[in-house]
C-alpha cells in the first residue's frame, strides 16, 4: 500500500457517479480534508442534476474519466451512493489509471468499481464512508478512512456474535453491497471468489430478496470456494405482510453455515454511522473465535 500513501498537500478528487448531491450536503468535507492536509478537488458532478442522477451519463462518465486520468489527483472520494454507476462503467477507460494508480474510496453503489478494479485490474480499493455521510459518522469511521489514505493498514477486533462460525482463514478481501454483487452475476463485471474472503452488506431490501440473492450466489458457485465470509450491517430490512420467518442474518447463516469456513456477523461496516473502512483487493487474516480479529498481511 506504500505506493498509494498520501502526503500533505496531495489532491483528492470528489465526484458522484450515482445520485445527485449538492455542495450544501457535503459542506463538512472541505474542512475535514484540509484539516488532514489534503487539497479537495471537486468534479463537475457535484451540484449537477439530471433526473435522480448527478448529471447525465455523459457528464458522470467524463467526470470519473477526468479524475482517473489526472495524475495530480492521488485519490478519489465518491460523494454518495444511490444508483447510477453501473450505467457508465462500460464507458470508462482504465489505461491511464493503471499507469498511475490511486485509491478509490466509497461503498454501496460503488461496489461495481471495487469489483472491477480488484478482480479485473488486480489493484486495491477502499470500502469506506463517503462525504454525504461524514456529518453523522462516528470518529472511528472517519479516522479509519484517514488512516488508510495515509498508509496505515487497519486492524479490527470486535465482539463475537451468536451466529458466528469459528475458525481462522486467510485470503484476499472482496465484496461490497449484496444487491450490486447479485446484479453483476453473468455479466463481464462478474467477480471471482476462489480462496477469497467475501464481505457483504445491504440496506432497504425485502427479506425474501436477501434469500434470493444468496441463492443466486450459491447457484452461481460463488460461495463454495470461499475461504471466509464477513457480514456487515443489513440496515432497514423490510418484510411482506406474510412474514418471511427469518432475519437477514439468519437467512445468510443458513446459506453459509455448512461451508466449513469462518463466518463473522455484525462487522461494523455498511449503511451505519460506524462504517469502518476496509481495503478490498488485499490479503487479510480473519480469526473468528471468542472475539473476531481482522488484520492485513
Amino acid at each position: 500500500m506504500q505506493q498509494f500513501k498520501l502526503k500533505q498537500r496531495d489532491k483528492i478528487g470528489i465526484i458522484s457517479t450515482a445520485r445527485s448531491i449538492d455542495f450544501s450536503e457535503i459542506e463538512m468535507t472541505e474542512r475535514l480534508l484540509k484539516e488532514w492536509g489534503l487539497v479537495p478537488v471537486y468534479g463537475k458532478t457535484i451540484g449537477a442534476k439530471h433526473m435522480q442522477f448527478s448529471g447525465d451519463d455523459e457528464t458522470r462518465t467524463e467526470d470519473l474519466q477526468t479524475m482517473l486520468d489526472d495524475n495530480s489527483i492521488r485519490a478519489i472520494l465518491f460523494a454518495r451512493g444511490g444508483y447510477g454507476t453501473i450505467r457508465i462503467i462500460d464507458k470508462i477507460d482504465f489505461t491511464k489509471f493503471m499507469q498511475y494508480p490511486k485509491l478509490l474510496c466509497g461503498y454501496s453503489d460503488i461496489t461495481i468499481i471495487h469489483t472491477h478494479i480488484n478482480d479485473k485490474l488486480g489493484l486495491p480499493t477502499v470500502h469506506s464512508t463517503m462525504p454525504f455521510s461524514f456529518q453523522r459518522n462516528t470518529p472511528e469511521a472517519i479516522n479509519s478512512l484517514k488512516n488508510i489514505l495515509f498508509g496505515d493498514l487497519p486492524q479490527y477486533t470486535i465482539e463475537t456474535h451468536p451466529l458466528n462460525v469459528k475458525g481462522n482463514a486467510e485470503g484476499v478481501l472482496i465484496g461490497g453491497n449484496l444487491s450490486i454483487l447479485y446484479s453483476l452475476l453473468g455479466t463481464q463485471y462478474g467477480f471471482g471468489t476462489n480462496h477469497k474472503i467475501l464481505f457483504i452488506e445491504d440496506i432497504d431490501e425485502y427479506l425474501y430478496h436477501i434469500d434470493r440473492m444468496m441463492m443466486s450466489l450459491k447457484l452461481a458457485g460463488k460461495l463454495k470456494s470461499l475461504n471466509g465470509v464477513i457480514v456487515g450491517d443489513f440496515t432497514d430490512m423490510k418484510d411482506n405482510k406474510v412474514a418471511f420467518g427469518n432475519t437477514a442474518e439468519e437467512i445468510i447463516y443458513a446459506h453459509i453455515k455448512d461451508l466449513g469456513i469462518p463466518v463473522c456477523f455484525n462487522f461494523p461496516c455498511g449503511h451505519i454511522d460506524d462504517n469502518r473502512a476496509l481495503i478490498f483487493g488485499k490479503e487479510i487474516k480473519l480469526e473468528v473465535n471468542n472475539s473476531v480479529k481482522l488484520t492485513y498481511k
